[in-house]
C-alpha cells in the first residue's frame, strides 16, 4: 500500500510513501502505472521502486529486513516514558507577551512543587522501563527553585548508582536568575539550558517583558557570563515567532548566527493554555507561518552552502524521520504519540499531565488531562481513564485524513492538541492547525528534496544524521 500527494515542484510531481517510510517523487503517469500494478519491469525506476517496498515483491524475500524497519520506526511505543519534565515552580520574572502558563509573581506562595512531591516524581521516573531518562526543569522559572532543582538531580544521580540508566538533564530559563554557584553546578551536573531570544533587540525586549525593561540586555550578558562557566554549546536558544516576526525571516536569523548559535528552532506561537487570550493581538493563520518559514529556511540553506553552518531544528526533526527509520525523540511528531508513552508532566502541585500542553491546558480550567498525582504508580497513571481517552486518537495511522496522507510515515498523532483545540483526540484533520503547519512543512522540505541542488542536500543530510556538514562528502554518504 501507498499513499500518494502532489507536490509543486512540476506541474507533473507526485509524492508517494508507504508504510516502512520509503518515499519517491514520480511522474504522474509512472504513479498511475504503479498504483494499477502494471509497471513494467524494464522501466528505469523499476528496481528503486521495487528496493522500497512500492513494487509487489515475486518472491518473499525481504520481509524479515521490513519487519526490522516497522519496528525500528515504532519502537518508541515499548520503551516507556523517557523524557520527564519537572515543573519546579510557577513563578516567573517575566511577563511575556505569548506566555502559555499562568505564571505567579515572584512573591506568590503555593506555587513552588516541594519535595514530598519532588521525591514521588522520583520514584514514577524509575518506575519507566526506558534505559535512556531525560529530566526537564520548567516553570514559571525554575532557577528561582535552584535549590529543588539541586536536590532533584543529586536524588536522581544517588539512585542512578544501582539503577545504571542513561540520564540527561535539561532546563528552560530566562537564565536572569542563573549566578556562578548555580552555572558551575549545571557544568558540573552536565545541565543542558535553553532560552529565549525572539530576535534583534527591539522584537525581544517588545515580546519578553521584564521589570526592568532590559530584557535583551540581560539575556545577551547572562548568555556571555553562561558560557562563560558551562561551555559555548552548553545553552541554546529558540525564538517565538509572532505576527510581528514573521516580517523578518532574515533578521531573526541573523541575529542567532551574530550570538554564535548553531541551531535555531523556529517555533510558532503556542495554541494553548493562556497563550490562546493573546492571539489576537499577536497571532496569525497558519499559511502567514508557513510562508515565513520557507523565506527563513532559504536563508539559511544559503548561508550553509556559503559556509556559515546553522541548524533548523525543526527540520533536522523532520529530515531525520525522511531519510531514516529512526525516531528523534521529539514527542510532539509520534505515531502511537508520545503523549504519557513516551512524556510525563509533573506539575507544582502534584498533578501529573501526559505532556506539557495538557498541563497548560488545565490552568486554563480544562481538568480533562490529569492522569493522577505523583502519589500514583507509573502503572496507574498509565492505565488512567485520561490515557484511554487521549489512545482513541494516538495512532495517526488510523485516523480520517491521516490513514491517507502521504506524510503520515514521518508525522505523528497529537490528541492533546486535538482534544484542546477540537474538543476530542480524534479531531478534524481539514481544520486542524497541526495538520496544516505539518503538510506545509513537509511539502516544502520535498519540494527541496526533488529539486535535488547538491548543497541543499548535503545541508539535509548533515542534519538528518546530526553530522558537520563537511563529512557529507556525497550525496547519501556520510564519512564514518
Amino acid at each position: 500500500m501507498f499513499r500518494s500527494t502532489w507536490l509543486s515542484l512540476t506541474n507533473d510531481s507526485v509524492l508517494v510513501s508507504n508504510d516502512l517510510g520509503e518515499y519517491a517523487i514520480l511522474p504522474s503517469q509512472v504513479t498511475e502505472a504503479l498504483t494499477a500494478g502494471r509497471l513494467s519491469s524494464d522501466h528505469p525506476r523499476y528496481r528503486d521502486l521495487l528496493a522500497k517496498g512500492f513494487v509487489n515483491r515475486p518472491e518473499r524475500g525481504g520481509q524479515g529486513l521490513e519487519r526490522s524497519v516497522a519496528h525500528t520506526r515504532k519502537a518508541s511505543a515499548w520503551q516507556g516514558p523517557s523524557l520527564h519534565i519537572f515543573v519546579v515552580t510557577l513563578r516567573c520574572d517575566h511577563a511575556c507577551a505569548y506566555c502559555q502558563v499562568s505564571r505567579a509573581s515572584l512573591a506568590a506562595t503555593g506555587k513552588d512543587m516541594s519535595i514530598e512531591h519532588a521525591n514521588l516524581a522520583v520514584e514514577r521516573v524509575f518506575e519507566s522501563p526506558s534505559q535512556s531518562l531525560t529530566i526537564e526543569f520548567q516553570g514559571g522559572e525554575p532557577a528561582l527553585r535552584f535549590d529543588l532543582i539541586r536536590h532533584i538531580i543529586e536524588t536522581v544521580e544517588t539512585r542512578n548508582r544501582t539503577e545504571g540508566r542513561s540520564i540527561n538533564f535539561s532546563m528552560v530559563s530566562t537564565l536572569h536568575q542563573l549566578g556562578e554557584a548555580e552555572l558551575e553546578f549545571c557544568r558540573d551536573h552536565s545541565i543542558h539550558i535553553s532560552t529565549s531570544i525572539d530576535g534583534p533587540p527591539a522584537v525581544h525586549n517588545a515580546q519578553r517583558h521584564n521589570p526592568s525593561k532590559d530584557a535583551w540586555e540581560r539575556t545577551t550578558r547572562q548568555l556571555d557570563y553562561a558560557r562563560s562557566i558551562v561551555g559555548h554549546q552548553g545553552v541554546v536558544a529558540m525564538p517565538t515567532i509572532t505576527r510581528t516576526a514573521l516580517a523578518m525571516p532574515k533578521e531573526i536569523v541573523d541575529t542567532y548566527v551574530d550570538l554564535g548559535f548553531a541551531s535555531i528552532f523556529l517555533r510558532p506561537i503556542s495554541p494553548y493554555g493562556f497563550a490562546l487570550k493573546t492571539r489576537k493581538a499577536i497571532g496569525y493563520d497558519m499559511e502567514a507561518y508557513i510562508a515565513f518559514y520557507a523565506e527563513a529556511l532559504d536563508y539559511i540553506l544559503a548561508l550553509n552552502a556559503a559556509g556559515v553552518e546553522i541548524v533548523e531544528s525543526y527540520s533536522a526533526i523532520l529530515l531525520r524521520h525522511i531519510f531514516t527509520p529512526f525516531g528523534s525523540n521529539y514527542v510532539d511528531l509520534r505515531s502511537p504519540a508520545g503523549a504519557g508513552l513516551g512524556v510525563l508532566v509533573y506539575n507544582y502541585d502534584g498533578q501529573v499531565y501526559p505532556a506539557d500542553e495538557a498541563r497548560m491546558a488545565a490552568e486554563t480550567g480544562d481538568a480533562r488531562f490529569a492522569l493522577g498525582t505523583v502519589n500514583d504508580t507509573l502503572d496507574q497513571l498509565l492505565g488512567s481513564g485520561t490515557m484511554r481517552w487521549l489512545a482513541t486518537g494516538a495512532v495517526a495511522e488510523t485516523l480520517p485524513g491521516c490513514s491517507d496522507c502521504a506524510f503520515v510515515p514521518f508525522c505523528g498523532a497529537d490528541p492533546v492538541y486535538h482534544a484542546t483545540a477540537q474538543g476530542d483526540p480524534i479531531g478534524n484533520r481539514a481544520t486542524s492547525e497541526f495538520c496544516q503547519k505539518h503538510t506545509g512543512l513537509f511539502k516544502i522540505l520535498f519540494e527541496h528534496i526533488g529539486r535535488a541542488d547538491p548543497d541543499t542536500l548535503r545541508t539535509f543530510q548533515a542534519w538528518a544524521f546530526q553530522r558537520p556538514r563537511q563529512d557529507i562528502h556525497l550525496t547519501g554518504f556520510a564519512e564514518a
